[in-house]
């Protein structure tokens, strides 16, 4: 599980910390990209339409470089390895017990943001807060047996710097498998994608609009 640098964060402060930071980023970055930070994420937008293929490695190459890059900032300001700032499986549990609670949180945060940007249910800028508290909530009660990651790049940036890549297969076929699943219940209860408010939510409206005159 993540491991937090001794005295100075309780587990709470470090569950809810990452749930307002994502608030914060896609009411800032929504607009413009559909601020997605999770190739999970990237990779269930494109599965249902919402997201065209060809942008997916571009946004995972950012993805995993922006997570690279905190990390490489943070360890020498905070003077503590790297691999503390990563997700591994929490003793007592073992890495498969951690792979079906990443799975399992992955599908019900995708789960969250494809509800909130698909059709009559698309809150626009407002999901940010729904995206954002499950985030938390998501922690509060997952993070003592994986971490509570529900992101590759999350992980792979601490484990990258501090070349630890302890149990990582869990940390992406997890979230993977959560977001097919989260596509897979989207597509029952709503129905395919591919459409333009769906679209909208997941590559940012300044795209679209950028993109509407050749398609007139």
């Amino acid at each position: 599980m993540s491991q937090a640098f001794p005295d100075t964060i309780s587990r709470q402060a470090a569950v809810v910390a990452p749930g307002l930071m994502v608030l914060a980023i896609i009411l800032f970055m929504g607009k413009i990209s559909g601020a997605h930070l999770n190739p999970a994420v990237s990779i269930a937008f494109a599965v249902r339409r919402d997201f065209p293929w060809w942008r997916v490695p571009g946004y995972m190459v950012a993805q995993l470089g922006g997570a690279t890059l905190a990390a490489l900032i943070l360890q020498p300001i905070i003077d503590v390895s790297a691999r503390y700032g990563s997700n591994y499986p929490a003793s007592g549990y073992s890495s498969g017990a951690a792979f079906w609670m990443e799975l399992l949180l992955t599908a019900g945060l995708v789960s969250v943001i494809l509800g909130t940007a698909s059709g009559a249910q698309n809150v626009g800028i407002v999901g940010a807060f729904g995206v954002g508290s499950y985030i938390a909530l998501a922690g509060l009660w997952g993070s003592p047996i994986s971490g509570a990651s529900m992101n590759p790049a999350r992980t792979f940036g601490p484990d990258l710097v501090s070349t630890k890549f302890t149990d990582y297969w869990v940390y992406i076929a997890g979230p993977l498998a959560g977001a097919v699943i989260a596509v897979a219940i989207a597509f029952v209860l709503r129905g395919p994608g591919g459409g333009q408010a769906g679209s909208g939510a997941a590559q940012g409206d300044l795209f679209l609009e950028a993109e509407e005159p050749s398609k007139a």
